[in-house]
């Protein structure tokens, strides 16, 4: 009788802080440059040097552990990881192992079925980024770029509470929403900003005991990490099945190829002999700083959707799609403020911004055109000063070069035309050229005044008013 497995999975994720300067010294954070120019003495652990703690690094944990329900250590203290690695120049990592600044907090998910579950999370806490190897295949040798050592990170450590890779994604999509809200940082995948290990056990069914669990490294994509949960719980399965034991490991996931390979054993917490770091004095939060920052932090997306609702009108599909970009929603409160047409603001972001984004494969993070010529695109429609199809093409450009609309259409000559007697002779003309249409017309065929009108908007250059030749074209049509 075939047995039924469940898989067990917790994840550490990492996170890049949105700070303008490494956690201990002053070098800038910066993604980018030349390999080892944002380095400095204490970043690349050259002996004597002692690190300063950035305050900001301390605000973000706290605002981030605010927002996943977790209780701030208000006395928390820095430990040292003690490891070997070549991108690690101290030959150590500062780390918070017996203190951490967040615990016992919950994030809440909603699955595509409408299954609401609550993931926990044992601890936040703060550490430094290690360097980078960069390996070239030609010569077969690999150098070391401490651009990114001291970068700070925050580790948000789960509870093993998910049960599949479709829980695992809605966990991670609402983390890196919430942090993006925040501002605490970008959370880009490809930019290694936000970084996922999973760590993933199988048993049968019913069993209490966990089984023997593997960390999977090297995820910089939902869809790798999707891929990697499905592959390694039929990895363990196979094991199990045929008789073997699974063994507690470091994998690496290799999304090209579908598959994952063993990197070393799994160390324990006692393996990096940790102990308190003597360069860093503890860390005291106040009840007046914590309050302080309790009082900026944002309006997430939950309460959003809410305000959005009471506040705008807007349909609930429309709101969901735009709070699920904290960039979307600053554009669409900016442009209505502006404007104060939010449901045109709506469909300006959810139609031509949307397709256009999705033409280029581009993120709502790398739209950088102002509200403010959105709104003045709109409040032209609105004005009769440019019709529909005018403003697509305007607001191509918007979109690309973040032009200002109403010089652009100066320029280009785009302004309707709204001169009566003018459209009235090409009106006619078009009616004398169409004998055929306006014979279909009159027998009731009603997409016959369709294709009339195209045609006078074809004629006019796009620029003519589109109700006018419509009540043109109606009485023109009617009289004959």
């Amino acid at each position: 009788m075939a047995k039924n497995y469940e898989t067990v999975i917790g994840l550490e994720v990492h996170v890049e802080l949105a700070t303008k300067t490494k956690i201990f010294c002053g070098c800038t954070t910066e993604f980018g440059g030349a390999p080892n120019t944002h380095t400095c003495p204490v970043c690349t652990g050259q002996p004597g040097s002692l690190p300063v703690l950035n305050k900001q690094v301390v605000e973000y944990a706290a605002a981030v552990g605010l927002a996943t329900n977790c209780t701030i250590t208000q006395d928390c203290k820095f430990d040292r990881k003690n490891y070997f690695y070549p991108d690690n120049p101290q030959n150590y990592q500062i780390s918070q192992l017996y203190l951490p600044i967040c615990r016992d907090g919950h994030v809440d998910i909603e699955l595509e079925d409408g299954t609401k579950k609550a993931v926990r999370i044992h601890e936040i806490h703060m550490e430094e980024d290690a360097g980078k190897l960069v390996h070239d295949d030609w010569e077969d040798v690999s150098y070391v770029d401490y651009n990114r050592s001291g970068v700070p990170l925050i580790e948000i450590v789960s509870e093993p509470d998910m049960r599949s890779a479709e829980e695992v994604i809605a966990y991670l999509e609402k983390l890196r929403l919430t942090i993006q809200y925040l501002g605490a940082s970008d959370c880009k995948l490809n930019e290694g900003s936000m970084r996922a290990d999973v760590n993933l056990s199988v048993r049968e069914v019913g069993a209490s005991e966990f089984g023997t669990r593997t960390e999977m490294k090297n995820l910089n994509s939902f869809r790798a990490i999707a891929r990697a949960i499905e592959n390694e719980r039929a990895r363990q399965i196979d094991i199990i099945e045929s008789g073997g034991k699974v063994v507690q490991e470091t994998r690496r996931w290799d999304d090209n190829k579908e598959y994952s390979y063993a990197m070393r054993s799994k160390e324990d917490a006692q393996d990096y002999r940790y102990f308190p770091d003597p360069d860093l004095v503890p860390v005291h939060i106040s009840d007046e700083w914590l309050e302080e920052i309790k009082s900026r932090q944002p309006e997430l997306k939950p309460e959003k959707m809410v305000r959005y609702k009471e506040e705008f009108g807007l349909p609930d599909y429309d709101i969901g799609i735009i709070t699920d970009h904290k960039k979307l929603a600053d554009i669409f409160e900016e442009t209505t403020a502006i404007c104060n047409n939010p449901k045109k603001v709506s469909n300006w972001l959810m139609g031509e911004t949307m397709r256009i984004m999705k033409e280029k494969n581009e993120d709502p993070e790398n739209i950088n055109f102002s509200p403010a010529n959105l709104a003045e695109l709109i409040e032209m429609v609105d004005k009769g000063e440019i019709n529909g199809k005018v403003a697509k093409e305007v607001f191509t450009h918007v979109y690309e070069d973040n032009i200002e609309p109403k010089k652009y259409v100066e320029e280009k000559g785009l302004k309707m035309d709204d001169n009566a007697d003018d459209l009235r002779k090409t009106v006619e003309e078009i009616v004398s050229a169409n004998p055929k249409s306006v014979e279909d017309f009159k027998s009731g065929k009603k997409q016959a005044m369709g294709f009339l009108v195209g045609q006078v908007m074809r004629a006019s250059g796009g620029k003519a008013n589109p109700q006018m030749v419509n009540q043109l074209l109606s009485e023109i049509l009617l009289n004959m």
